[in-house]
């Protein structure tokens, strides 16, 4: 099981439709995320600099990275596109964040 936490920024304006997209997310991304061994997934809103904290558990790396080449993770980045701060391909400018302390 691999661990990814991630962080992202949203549009200080766009707060409220980046959670109201999310609830509930599209039936066909949840299925596309559990089909590539995401098992469980978070996002949590620092509200005083608009910075997204993302936490995900997935069976490896390989399914992580094989998410993004789904239409319909494409389509999600482009519905999501105009809330926050994204690359040219519409995927959501991202740093991943390296594990320090893991309490099992």
């Amino acid at each position: 099981m691999v661990r990814k936490a991630f962080k992202m920024n949203v549009f200080a304006d766009k707060t409220a439709d980046y959670r109201d997209r999310h609830n509930p997310v599209w039936s066909e991304l949840k299925t596309v995320l559990k089909n590539h061994g995401v098992s469980n997934y978070s996002i949590f809103l620092d509200a005083n600099s608009n910075s997204l904290f993302g936490y995900a558990e997935v069976d490896t790396e390989e399914q992580w990275n094989a998410i993004a080449t789904t239409e319909i993770c494409r389509k999600w980045w482009e519905f999501m596109s105009d809330c926050m701060e994204t690359n040219q391909d519409n995927s959501p400018v991202s740093e991943d964040l390296k594990e320090i302390f893991h309490l099992d």
